[in-house]
């Protein structure tokens, strides 16, 4: 295969993805491609990723469990440190029982390959994330999606629908922002032979979860969190069905002990709430403030603000505007989104300070004009 050939391509599209080298440590204000920038493309949403308490935790973590796990949860890397986590998570979500993933996109292919011959369908939001819609090909069921938070689409194909099921929907949708209706969709699948599982790697932490009985619930820990790895949250028997059955948990080195004692501090920092209240407070200035200039974001809610383009060649054009000014912001492009909707994806960390926003927008207004 020529694959200079297909690279060629990708750039002549203005879809080539390129990385920027981070010379500092994870935050609002870093040193990225030897300049210092504020970064507004992180989910990194609590600003938790350099906490020195989360820092001091995995420090002694590691003093104590040393750096890797050296095995699977299955064989000799499930530590007491994993054991104590799991039992937060769980009490953090109101469930029964949890249980690790080394990331959300393992931990989704997880649940789907355990689930494997046990349902006969699944049914997903249009917009769900990629590993989610890569869940239904590993167990080589149709991607079936209803139409975008719509109730009514979704109530429309569950009727055709024989035997037992899966509805899937990510919480908070990542290039979005929205929420979806979790109490509605739960109505709809009432008296239904089916499961609903929600991702909520964009909302843990921030939101409270809402977690109907004897549904699934997947949230990752490397966005609010601030450190790395994914759990999903459910009753005890689904929770060990998932220890037998689940691909990915039984053949993946467990993550390093010393990440759950960082994890632990975390859960902490995100139970006292100040860091929560003051990204709230940014979710809603950044709003207040983009109105008042007249540029027409998507309504989101979450820290998570998406202003669509178009044309991904304007997208990129305006990042990187938008970094020679001193701000990192993603110009996100087909075929993470739908052709033609091309755009700048804003997330909001509880660090941003009042005047970094409104420089900030002030920048974007400029750039698009």
């Amino acid at each position: 295969m020529d694959f200079s050939n297909k690279i060629s391509d990708l750039e002549k599209n203005h879809l080539l993805r390129s990385r920027r080298v981070v010379k500092s440590a994870q935050g609002t204000r870093m040193q990225i491609d030897n300049q210092d920038i504020i970064n507004f493309c992180s989910n990194d949403y609590l600003s938790l990723a350099n906490h020195p308490k989360i820092k001091e935790a995995l420090i002694t973590g590691v003093e104590k469990y040393g750096v890797g796990s050296g095995a699977s949860h299955l064989v000799s890397g499930h530590s007491k440190s994993h054991k104590i986590l799991e039992e937060a998570l769980s009490e953090f979500t109101g469930q029964e029982n949890a249980l690790l993933f080394s990331s959300g996109y393992t931990a989704n292919l997880g649940v789907f390959s355990a689930l494997r011959d046990e349902i006969k369908w699944v049914i997903q939001d249009k917009l769900n994330h990629a590993s989610l819609i890569d869940g239904s090909a590993i167990i080589g069921l149709p991607i079936q999606r209803y139409l975008h938070k719509n109730l009514e689409s979704l109530n429309s194909k569950l009727k055709k629908q024989t035997g037992p099921g899966l509805v899937v929907t990510d919480n908070v949708f990542s290039m979005d922002g929205d929420q979806a209706d979790i109490s509605g969709i739960n109505k709809v699948l009432d008296k239904t032979d089916t499961i609903l599982m929600q991702d909520d790697a964009h909302g843990f932490g921030i939101f409270n979860p809402l977690i109907p009985k004897n549904s699934i619930y997947m949230a990752t820990l490397g966005k609010a969190a601030g450190v790395m790895g994914a759990f999903v949250a459910g009753n005890n028997d689904f929770i060990e069905f998932l220890i037998q059955k689940s691909r990915p948990y039984t053949y993946t080195t467990a993550i390093p002990p010393s990440l759950c004692q960082a994890i632990l501090m975390s859960l902490e920092i995100i139970k006292n709430g100040e860091q929560k209240e003051k990204l709230l407070n940014n979710i809603e200035f950044f709003k207040t403030v983009s109105n008042q200039l007249g540029l027409n974001f998507e309504d989101s809610n979450s820290a998570i603000q998406p202003l669509i383009v178009g044309s991904s060649l304007r997208a990129l054009e305006i990042s990187n505007s938008l970094f020679d000014s001193g701000f990192f912001v993603s110009a996100i492009r087909p075929p993470t989104v739908p052709p033609n909707t091309a755009r700048m994806r804003f997330t909001l960390s509880a660090n941003h300070q009042s005047n970094e926003i409104e420089l900030l927008l002030e920048k974007v207004k400029n750039a698009m004009a």
